[in-house]
């Protein structure tokens, strides 16, 4: 089995001035604070198994 690796934040916000925003998308299903990994071909929620494809 692969060991978890925690992501850093700097891969998932992005700084401008004194607001942070999100890089990645959120899981629809789970809410906030679930981010969905990207693939070449597909967005994947690590934790619920929600995917949806690219064009």
């Amino acid at each position: 089995m692969a060991k978890k690796v925690k992501a850093r934040l700097s891969k998932l916000y992005e700084v401008k001035g004194d607001k942070a925003e999100r890089k990645r998308q959120t899981c629809p299903k789970c809410g906030k604070g679930v981010f969905l990994a990207q693939h070449k071909d597909r967005v994947v929620c690590g934790k619920c198994g929600y995917s949806e494809f690219k064009k």
